[in-house]
């Protein structure tokens, strides 16, 4: 059984560029006098942070070797992370609007420097897995209000659409180049290097961001907390009865309790959100139905798409012997193409249009995927398990932009910064869920290959809901029905 020999990879959680908080005041008026400075000083957090999540992709292996985890170890290892981000992402942006985005931008990267520190330290599962928490905590504070920060330097509309177009390209070199840093890293210095090379970094960044970027003030705002706390109960008991189910079973109680508390942390913070004066998430939003499309469409692309990832990493060294250096470089054009998808978009997305883009896409990707859960074996050649996963990932790489600015266009100016949290918020659930669904899918299959051709199931189910959902929920114009919050 794969669960034998399991290691684990990474779930990233970074790719989609879209703003997680509200500008609290007016921009700046004039451009900073070092543009190229300011963009460098935010765009090495948010690159950092990229890095991270995608480095550890090709540590599994090592990280199983050198600390003896068990697979359910493995899988907190990465959804740890995932996990954090993803719960207090909204909660991050409620605290940017309301003590500023500089502030909060430099706490979540004193955090996540010195949860590298932790992390890189770690004897055992359990220090580890509370540094990759930490990691996830500041990640949520610094990645969104970087963005912020940097929509606030550059307030003209031309100047701002380059400077955003020069983020995202910088944004998927950092999680296309991850695996590969990360094989280098962990096949010289041992896999503790991967957080050590956060800790320079990091340390750049906040002395640079302290003297080079400007302070956006807060104003005071509701919290929303009891809603924060039960979205965050009910994704930590989901992520508990995920992670173990495959190792404990899932009629065990101490599975069935945690996913009972989810759907009913769940259900209370839907009922919540309906009822309160001060909401996570503004009714307004889902006045236009194409809001809830997107972020479902969300949900399925980042769960096919890290889901995959997280297999890739641990098959390209378990089932085909790949070094950690070797499987990064495998993994390198495998991943590179995200950029070419964003440029690809650029050209063509004014003008065909974000609901044909994701639809067509999405559903090009779900044939890939599903071409290689129909062939897979020992005998295919890397050149052409490359070339299929290249060609899903251009498309992926345009679908991830259209999705963001779909999301935008449905929330208007008003509402884009919690729109933008809340869609970033249901991607990381998506990367959750979908480890945990590859890992119980590799956990049950007869050897590497089979449970490949399972993942790649997977992922093609994903995909193909998501752009269904594309071109069913995208439509101009439409209105939620008045039973949802309006």
């Amino acid at each position: 059984m794969i669960a034998q020999t399991r290691s684990s990879s990474a779930a990233t959680a970074t790719t989609a560029a879209a703003p997680a908080t509200a500008t609290a005041a007016a921009p700046s008026s004039a451009t900073p006098a070092r543009p190229g400075l300011s963009i460098f000083t935010l765009a090495l957090g948010f690159v950092m942070a990229s890095l991270d999540v995608t480095i550890i992709n090709v540590a599994g292996p090592s990280l199983r070797e050198g600390l003896g985890l068990s697979l359910s170890g493995l899988t907190w290892v990465v959804s740890g992370y995932v996990l954090a981000f993803a719960a207090l992402l909204l909660l991050a942006g409620s605290l940017a609007g309301r003590y500023g985005a500089r502030r909060t931008y430099l706490a979540g990267l004193a955090l996540f420097t010195a949860a590298s520190l932790l992390a890189a330290v770690a004897p055992g599962a359990g220090v580890l897995v509370a540094g990759r928490v930490l990691q996830g905590a500041g990640a949520a504070l610094f990645m969104p209000s970087s963005l912020t920060l940097l929509l606030a330097a550059f307030p003209g509309a031309r100047e701002r659409a380059r400077v955003l177009g020069l983020w995202s390209a910088i944004v998927s070199v950092a999680a296309g180049l991850g695996p590969a840093v990360g094989g280098v890293l962990v096949g010289t210095f041992g896999w503790r290097s991967i957080f050590l090379i956060n800790l320079p970094l990091g340390l750049l960044g906040l002395v640079l961001a302290r003297r080079v970027i400007a302070p956006v003030p807060g104003r005071p705002a509701p919290l929303a907390a009891a809603g924060h706390a039960l979205g965050l109960l009910a994704l930590a008991a989901l992520s508990y009865g995920l992670i173990e189910g495959p190792d404990l079973g899932w009629a065990a109680p101490r599975v069935l309790l945690p996913l009972a508390v989810a759907v009913l942390a769940g259900t209370a913070f839907a009922v919540r959100e309906r009822r309160a004066a001060a909401r996570v998430l503004p009714r307004a939003l889902f006045s236009d139905a194409r809001f809830p499309a997107a972020n479902a469409i969300g949900f399925l692309f980042n769960f096919g798409l890290f889901g995959g990832l997280f297999m890739l990493g641990l098959f390209l060294q378990n089932a085909r012997g790949a070094s950690p250096v070797q499987a990064g470089l495998e993994m390198l054009p495998v991943q590179a193409v995200w950029l070419l998808g964003n440029v690809v978009y650029a050209k063509i997305g004014p003008r065909v249009g974000n609901r044909v883009i994701l639809a067509v896409t999405l559903v090009t990707s779900a044939a890939g995927t599903l071409a290689l859960a129909l062939t897979v074996s020992p005998g295919m050649p890397y050149w052409v398990l490359a070339t299929v996963l290249a060609t899903v990932n251009v498309g992926i790489g345009m679908a991830s932009p259209a999705m963001t600015a779909a999301t935008m266009e449905s929330a208007g100016a008003e509402h884009s910064g919690i729109a933008g949290a809340a869609l970033n918020a249901n991607r990381q659930i998506g990367s959750l869920v979908g480890v945990a669904a590859v890992s119980a899918v590799l956990a049950a299959a007869d050897g590497w290959y089979a449970g490949a051709a399972a993942s790649f199931g997977l992922t093609t189910g994903a995909y193909a809901a998501a752009g269904l959902v594309a071109w069913l929920g995208l439509r101009t114009g439409r209105r939620a029905p008045r039973s949802l919050p309006a």
